[in-house]
Formats: C-alpha cells, structure tokens, sequence
C-alpha cells in the first residue's frame, strides 16, 4: 500500500512539472506575440490614425457644456384588457329539465346570456378605444416633448460652439482634447503644449517624443525545457534605429493630420509640430530635452497628400520639414517656431499706417505711434509665412520695442524689433545693446528701424552679427511695399523738436 502511494505521489509531481512547463512555454509564445504586436504598432503608427475615427468637436463641447434639461422619459402605456368570450361560463345560460319542456324559458335564457355578453363587449370595446386615446395622447405628448428637448439640445450645443470659438483659449483645449484622446503606444510620454495665434489660425505644438531606449527590442522569447529557463532574443541596433526614426517622421505627421482632421471650425490654417525627446547626454550624465524635429505646414497643402501611400520621411522632407539625417542621434535642431504669448511685456496694438500720407514726416511723429507702426509694417511683411509681431510695453529704454515670430524654417524663430524715431545718425552703442538684448531673449535675428541712418561704426559691427539695420530710406521702401506713403524730413523734425522746447 505504501508503494502505490509512494508511485502515485511521485507521478503527481511529475505531472506538475510537465504541466509547469507547458504553462512556461505558452508564456513565451505570448510575449514573443506581444513584442511582435508592439512593434507593429510602431510601424502602423500613421496609418493606424488614418482608419481610426478621432474626437470630434461635438464630442468636446459635450465634455465641457452638458445640456442639463433632463430629457423626456417614454410614458408607461396603458395595456387593453383582453376581450369577453362567449364560451366563457359567465355567458352560459343555467339551464333546467323544464327549460327543455318549455322553449319559451330556454329561449329567454339563451337570449338574456346573448345580450349579457354582447353588453360586455361593448362596455371592453369602449374602454378600449379609451385607452387607445389615451395612449395616443401620451405619444403625441412624448414626441413634442422629445422634438423639444432635441432642438434645445441642437440649440444650446449651437450657442455654446459659438461662445467657444470666441474663445482663443477653446480651439487650444480642443486641440488639447483631440491629442489626449488619441492612442499612441506605450513608449510615447503623451505629454505636450499648444499655442494659438487667432489672426494667423496658427497652432504651434512641442510634443514630446519617445527616446531611442524606450522603444521595445525583444524579438522572440523561448522557453527552454531542459534547462528551465526563458531566452530572449533583441532586435539589432541597426534595425532599431530604422525604426525609431520612421516613428518619428510618422509621429509628426500623425499630430499634424489629427488635428486638422478635427478642425471642422476652419480655426487651424497652419501648424508648427516642434518635436523633443528627453534623454540623458552620454557625455555628461545628466538629463536633456533637445527638439530634434520641426515642421510646419498649411492646411491645405497637407490635406492634399494621400497619407496611406506616403513614406514617412519623403514626405516630411517634402513638406521642408527640419531633422538631422538620423534622427536617433538626437541631434538637437532648432524649432521653425516657438511663441510664449504669455509674455507681460506684450501690450495691446493699435493701427498707424491709415492716417499716413504724403505730408506725414515719420521723423517727427509721436515716438510711441512709431513704435506701433513698426509693428505694423512688420506685421504686414511676416503675415504672409504665418508670422506674428507684438509690440512691449511704451518703455522710451532703449529695450525691446517689438518681437517676431516668424515660422519661415529659413529666416524664421524669435526676432527681436527695435525702433528708433532719430534725427541724428544712429551709433555702434545701440546696435550694440541690440546684439545683447538678442542674445539674452534666445533670438535668432535683430532688426533695428530708424528714421535716420547708421554711422560707419555701426555698420562695421552688425556686419558678421544676425543684425538687421534698416535706414530710413529702408523704411520709407518698405511702406511702399504694402501700398503707404510718408516722408522723412529730418531737418523739419528737427526744428519742429526745437518749437516744442
């Protein structure tokens, strides 16, 4: 007996262990299927989206205004009571032996149970025809009620839509919404920022990229019965590195076509995707966010692209796209463009140019009209590639009178605007302070506007420098460029100064 359970106890483990290995081998197969699912989905990132229905902006103005008028609730409806039977024992005559005798007796009783019936089946057929109505006028009721409450809703999402999109802070949260709301894999940070400039429908992006370390390298995972133990097999460097760039170049395109997809407001004319990867710098240990790709393109330039047949790369280059040649060297790029219009200094514009004429002497107007005009002027010029300008704060310092953002991938970034409405030459101090205001803003160019014109020393100085000196000459072209005339009088604007003391 103690054999047989020896034996039996000793097949039992057995079997344990050869079901334990069956259950480790099923476990390697399913996660060589999940990291064959995980790259393909990096590899279909684009196309993914492309078959995917995104958020909608219906969808957005329901997470943000529900209609709160409860809606109708169906009534409960009266049900008909089934209709009398003449078999029923209540319309049975009781009938007697004598009744059999005399037909005159059976003939009433047959009679009187007749008529019993047929006055309870009109008594059911006007109850019925009761609740009929009466069901009727609940569903007519409900319906209106139903019609009513949809063309409040209808209305009210109408009303809220265009109260929104007054709003510049709206289309930023609804781009915000269709972002979050798209699936990316696990490797992505899913982080961003947006900015909205309403006069140039322009969106700018910094998206945050997945580094190189984060994609998924396990190939294949065996299981090893003899030795218990998993194996895994990894992609090699050289196909990762294919790979993460093509998740790049998808990536971008991807953001791009998913938010002007969502645009059914018109709001989005241009978008600037600046793409950053945080990783650490071998060299130095420590942690960096470079922006390793940028690109910028118009609405209707991007939806005219057939996506489903594009390469990735191609396309983006086509598009003038920014990026190293290898993008998993995290080679860091410069944004196209990049805005904080948060910015204090900023204050509200106002317009110049419609009251210029022939008579008008810029160099004697009021100093801060100038600085507004410039502005404008400008304005006019970076209009065209989706540029912003804003003027700072009336400071009469000497600071930063203007700022440009200009996405133009060639001359394009922050540009720093300084006007100076002068009478006598312009000297090397101020573009000086202007290459050190360029640098201390991270800006890419300076321009200084004067009336006048810039000695020898000046010139000498801006002339290896990202600075632009515009005389007054310069000025009085560009004016005309976009259709205005003025004049330039110094030595009137002179004695007019002198008047005025």
């Amino acid at each position: 007996m103690f054999e047989v359970q020896r034996k039996a106890a000793a097949q039992t483990v057995a079997w344990d262990a050869m079901w334990e290995k069956e259950v480790k081998s099923a476990q390697a197969v399913e996660r060589t299927n999940k990291a064959k699912t995980e790259i393909q989905e990096l590899e279909n990132l684009l196309n993914h989206a492309l078959i995917t229905k995104s958020a909608t902006y219906q969808d957005f103005v329901k997470t943000k205004t529900q209609f709160t008028k409860a809606k109708p609730q169906k009534p409960v409806y009266l049900h008909t009571p089934l209709p009398p039977k003449e078999t029923d024992d209540k319309y049975k005559p009781k009938v007697s032996m004598s009744d059999y005798v005399f037909a005159s007796k059976m003939k009433v009783k047959l009679e009187s149970a007749k008529k019993l019936y047929q006055d309870d089946y009109n008594t059911w057929l006007k109850e019925k025809e009761r609740i009929s109505e009466l069901n009727a006028t609940q569903e007519q009721d409900y319906q209106n009620a139903l019609k009513s409450w949809q063309q409040g809703e209808r209305e009210y999402v109408r009303q809220q839509r265009e109260r929104l999109f007054k709003d510049d802070n709206a289309v930023i949260e609804y781009c915000m919404y269709v972002l979050s709301n798209s699936k990316y894999p696990d490797c992505f940070p899913h982080k961003f920022k947006i900015d909205y400039n309403p006069e140039t429908k322009l969106l700018v992006v910094d998206y945050s990229l997945p580094s190189i370390e984060s994609v998924p390298r396990i190939k294949e995972v065996k299981y090893v019965k003899s030795s218990d133990e998993f194996k895994e097999s990894y992609l090699t460097d050289s196909f990762i590195s294919k790979l993460y760039d093509s998740v790049i170049y998808q990536a971008v395109l991807r953001l791009v076509f998913e938010l002007f997809r969502a645009d059914a407001n018109d709001a989005l004319d241009l978008v600037v995707i600046n793409g950053w990867v945080q990783s650490i710098d071998k060299s130095t240990g420590k942690d960096v966010n470079a922006c390793i790709v940028s690109l910028q393109t118009r609405k209707q330039e991007f939806l005219s692209i057939n996506l489903d047949k594009v390469d990735p790369k191609a396309c983006f280059k086509n598009l003038k796209g920014v990026g190293s040649s290898k993008l998993s060297s995290l080679t860091p790029i410069a944004p196209i463009l990049q805005f904080d219009r948060n910015d204090k200094r900023f204050v509200a514009s106002y317009t110049v140019t419609e009251s210029l004429d022939d008579s008008t002497n810029l160099a004697a107007i009021d100093w801060e009209d100038f600085e507004h005009l410039i502005r404008e002027l400008f304005e006019k010029e970076f209009s065209q590639s989706g540029g912003e300008v804003k003027v700072t704060r009336a400071s009469r310092d000497g600071g930063v009178d203007a700022v440009a953002f200009d996405p133009d991938p060639i001359r394009g970034g922050k540009i720093v605007i300084q006007a100076k409405r002068y009478t006598n030459t312009v000297g090397v101090s101020a573009v000086r302070d202007l290459f050190g205001t360029v640098m201390n803003e991270g800006a890419t160019k300076g321009i200084l506007v004067t009336t006048s014109d810039y000695g020898p020393d000046a010139y000498e100085f801006a002339k290896d420098k990202p600075i632009t000196l515009l005389t007054g000459g310069n000025l009085l072209h560009l004016l005309e460029k976009h259709g205005y005339k003025a004049k330039i009088d110094i030595k009137a604007a002179k004695a007019a100064m002198a008047n005025r003391n």
